[in-house]
């Protein structure tokens, strides 16, 4: 039988989501406590992959199992077994064929930039001090919407067969001095998020035009995009699915 998990975490003390030789990842440790608690060997498969230092509000993984679980009881020893920066919301059922990265049709991400000097936001926000014209900002993110290929905000040597990604949605919102830019889509290339958002800070910042998006995407040029922003001000907040794959 086939269990999703929903779950969340702070990725500051991680290695990202994928397990990986000599680093510690969300998947691995989620993976050995409930190899664990199940007695025996079980592999999870997570939504997607987050980088170091990402964090996610939703997150989901899939996992096999023999035998008909308890799974609020399961959700009560995860959560006590594991570590207080990954938090387990619920394990329920699906069906047997139901696949928790090849299934999703939309992943959402927020990223966070604080406009003052907030130790309570320092390691969840990247912090800028300089004005940004958020206008300009969110006219280049409605450019987004325009095209498919996003080499160009893709990370090099990645193994993706293809660059195209659908975005739904793509704007920024201001709460005070908070700077929150969300975006959505059907699948991101590695480190496409901190990529754009690196591009669309230069613009606000006036280094870039709104319009130089156009020819930014056109290039296919990692080189030609901005900045990488930290990892730190990234979250990935919510994965749908469609409702079939649910018993």
């Amino acid at each position: 039988m086939r269990y999703f998990i929903q779950l969340s975490y702070n990725g500051a003390a991680y290695h990202g989501w994928q397990i990986q030789p000599n680093a510690v990842t969300v998947q691995e440790t989620i993976q050995d406590a409930l190899s664990k608690l199940l007695n025996t060997t079980l592999s999870i498969t997570g939504a997607g992959r987050t980088d170091t230092g990402v964090h996610a509000s939703q997150m989901y993984a899939h996992f096999d199992f023999d035998e008909i679980i308890d799974t609020d009881n399961l959700v009560y020893k995860l959560n006590s077994f594991l570590p207080k920066d990954i938090a387990i919301q619920s394990i329920f059922q699906v069906a047997d064929d139901a696949h928790a990265r090849f299934h999703a049709i939309r992943r959402s991400y927020d990223y966070k930039i604080t406009l003052k000097k907030d130790v309570f936001q320092y390691d969840y926000a990247y912090y800028m001090h300089q004005k940004l014209d958020v206008d300009k900002m969110n006219a280049a993110s409605e450019i987004l919407l325009q095209y498919e290929d996003f080499q160009c905000f893709s990370k090099s040597n990645t193994d993706v067969k293809t660059y195209n990604c659908k975005i739904e949605y793509a704007r920024w919102n201001k709460d005070y001095d908070m700077l929150v830019f969300t975006i959505s889509a059907d699948r991101f290339l590695r480190n496409m998020v901190r990529a754009i958002v690196g591009t669309l800070v230069n613009i606000g910042l006036d280094k870039l035009e709104v319009e130089d998006m156009h020819s930014i995407i056109a290039s296919k040029d990692r080189g030609e995009a901005g900045f990488s922003v930290p990892a730190k001000g990234l979250y990935l907040t919510q994965v749908l699915y469609p409702d079939e794959i649910f018993e």
